[in-house]
This record gives structure tokens, sequence and C-alpha cells, in this order.
């Protein structure tokens, strides 16, 4: 319940995060300010952090007390759609030519 309590608790940084990384959109293998944030916000909470797959790609690694060798993969896609965003919010996307992130960094998927 701690983890539970603890993500509740950073919901608004979080939220901001989020919006911070919509305005900051990039297309498939150009997303070095968005991989650069995300292994930033990884290293800062003492996740081992490994880089450069397929270009921006980014890894982070739990490591759990246990003796299994069982893993649980969990991926989001992070690259943006080449689209004119329509949308008037605080945090549209800040790209002049038209770009916005399709939300899936929001959104792990289980592998």
């Amino acid at each position: 319940m701690a983890v539970i309590n603890s993500i509740a608790d950073r919901q608004e940084e979080m939220r901001g995060w989020r919006h911070l990384m919509h305005q900051h959109p990039e297309t498939s293998y150009e997303e070095v300010w968005t991989s650069n944030f995300i292994a930033e916000k990884l290293t800062s909470f003492g996740i081992e952090v490994h880089r450069g797959m397929g270009k921006t790609g980014v890894v982070g690694v739990l490591r759990g007390n246990g003796k299994s060798d069982a893993a649980i993969g969990l991926r989001a896609d992070m690259d943006a759609l080449p689209m004119q965003e329509m949308n008037a919010f605080a945090h549209k996307s800040e790209t002049p030519d038209g770009c916005m992130h399709a939300g899936m960094m929001a959104i792990a998927q289980c592998c």
C-alpha cells in the first residue's frame, strides 16, 4: 500500500510530466528530448537505466530481492504523430510544424 500511496501523493507532479512531454513531441527515432527526460526521471528514482536501443530507446531495470529468474516487461511508445493538434489547452504541443504525442507513454503495455 505504501507504493500506491506514494504514487497518489505525486499525482499532480506526474500529470505535469505528461503535460510537459505532450508540449515537446518528437517523431520516431527523433525522441532525444523525450528519452533524456525519461532517463533522468528513472535515474532520479534509483532505477538502473540502459540507453541507445533503436537510437533513442530507454530501458529501466527493476531488480527484486528474490531468487527467481522470472521477468515482466512493460513498454510504452514515446514517439509523436506528425499531425496538427487542434486543442487549445495549456499543455498543447509547442511544435510549429504539426506534431503531437498520442499519450502512449502514459499507457504502458505488458509484453
